[in-house]
């Protein structure tokens, strides 16, 4: 009886990841299917399982490859994954190592499009309240572009014939490609730095999704959000929309719009300017015709052609209403005179003096008088006051009829 091999389970495990890995199929297949159980570990390694509705496959993605991911995977998402299988010998279990994935039925880079907007816009960095206003006569307009385009050609173009009073700086810079994100966020903080222009524009020509791409990255959406200078974001052509256009200040379909909005058109101010210089000056003329009348009306009143005269007639008029004044105050004076007099006789005629007078006399107590004996006592005190002078006596008897 043939002895039988026995291998030990680290060597099973071992023999099986060989098997695997020098199977040329399992050395660069695709696999599509559901990200379920997804986690992004601390070291920068992804793990994940792909399924669909009959089966699992476990999955890792390394950090140097998912560094390179333009979207950001999440659980449902539906993909297909570039990798090898192979065997991790220690726990016996085979698994997929990706080197690329991406969204199944969508590009990546929408994907990583939306998913941005939807961050910057919850953290409110769209929101409107932070949008600055477009200067309406800039001074100096700084322009963050690449220098050999066509778009910075058609800018400068249009920027001489509308408004050939502004001055144009021109930042040149990346557009697409390794770098340019970083290129174009450096140009408009160092616009900033400077403080010498009132606005700028960003943007390029058109290009394919990917051509354009510099301007969905996050360092130019801050960069423009952070910027004290107005910004107008110009990329491709009226169909493209960029992350840059949700951050910016205003947003103009092509380079060529962007120099439109930008500044005014120097013929229409030339029309607005004559237009208020015509109403200008009829409005002074109107005034003027209207002093001028009221100039010839004052010119034909006497105060004005004979001052003195006027004086003269004016003192005739002060004289006559003082004679008047004067009139009518000594008639008053007379009527109250006379109502003095016949009010000093009444009084008179009615004065306690003169019944005194006539040997009559009045008796008081404390100060008040008695007019009944029942008010008195013996040995009171009473005043007797006489029409000339008057007595203190006691009261020794009283007399209640008499």
């Amino acid at each position: 009886m043939k002895q039988q091999t026995v291998y030990t389970v680290s060597q099973v495990n071992h023999a099986i990841k060989l098997m695997l890995e020098e199977h040329e199929p399992f050395r660069n297949l695709y696999v599509q299917g559901e990200i379920s159980n997804y986690k992004a570990h601390s070291s920068g390694h992804r793990y994940l399982t792909l399924k669909d509705k009959d089966g699992v496959l476990s999955a890792v993605m390394f950090r140097s490859d998912a560094a390179r991911l333009r979207f950001r995977p999440e659980n449902g998402m539906k993909v297909i994954a570039r990798g090898r299988i192979s065997c991790y010998p220690k726990y016996g279990q085979y698994q997929m190592y990706i080197a690329d994935m991406m969204p199944d039925g969508i590009g990546a880079l929408t994907i990583a499009f939306e998913q941005l907007k939807q961050r910057l816009y919850t953290e409110g960095l769209f929101d409107e309240a932070r949008k600055k206003p477009l200067p309406r006569l800039p001074q100096t307009i700084a322009i963050v572009t690449s220098p050999t385009g066509a778009a910075v050609r058609d800018m400068l173009r249009i920027l001489k014939r509308r408004y050939p009073l502004a001055k144009v700086q021109i930042y040149p810079v990346l557009v697409q490609g390794e770098g340019a994100a970083a290129d174009i966020a450096n140009a408009i903080a160092a616009v900033n730095r400077r403080g010498e222009a009132d606005v700028i524009i960003t943007g390029r020509g058109g290009g394919s999704l990917e051509d354009l791409w510099a301007f969905n990255e996050e360092i130019v959406a801050r960069a423009i959000a952070a910027s004290e200078i107005p910004v107008i974001s110009a990329v491709g052509h009226e169909p493209d929309v960029t992350i840059s256009d949700f951050a910016a200040d205003a947003r103009a379909s092509t380079p060529s719009n962007a120099a439109e909005i930008c500044v005014p058109d120097a013929a229409e101010l030339r029309r607005f300017l004559r237009t208020a210089d015509n109403a200008l000056l009829s409005d002074m003329t109107a005034i003027l015709q209207g002093k001028r009348a009221q100039l010839d009306a004052l010119d034909k009143r006497r105060k004005l052609r004979t001052p003195m005269g006027y004086i003269q007639d004016k003192r005739f008029e002060l004289e006559h209403v003082t004679g008047q004044m004067t009139a009518a105050i000594q008639q008053i004076l007379a009527v109250r005179r006379q109502e003095f007099v016949r009010q000093a006789a009444y009084l008179d005629a009615y004065s306690p003096l003169k019944v005194l007078a006539r040997g009559y006399s009045v008796v008081t107590k404390d100060g008040t008088v008695v007019a009944s004996s029942a008010k008195l006592r013996r040995d009171d005190e009473i005043f007797v006051r006489f029409a000339k002078g008057g007595a203190v006596c006691t009261v020794k008897q009283i007399k209640r009829k008499c």
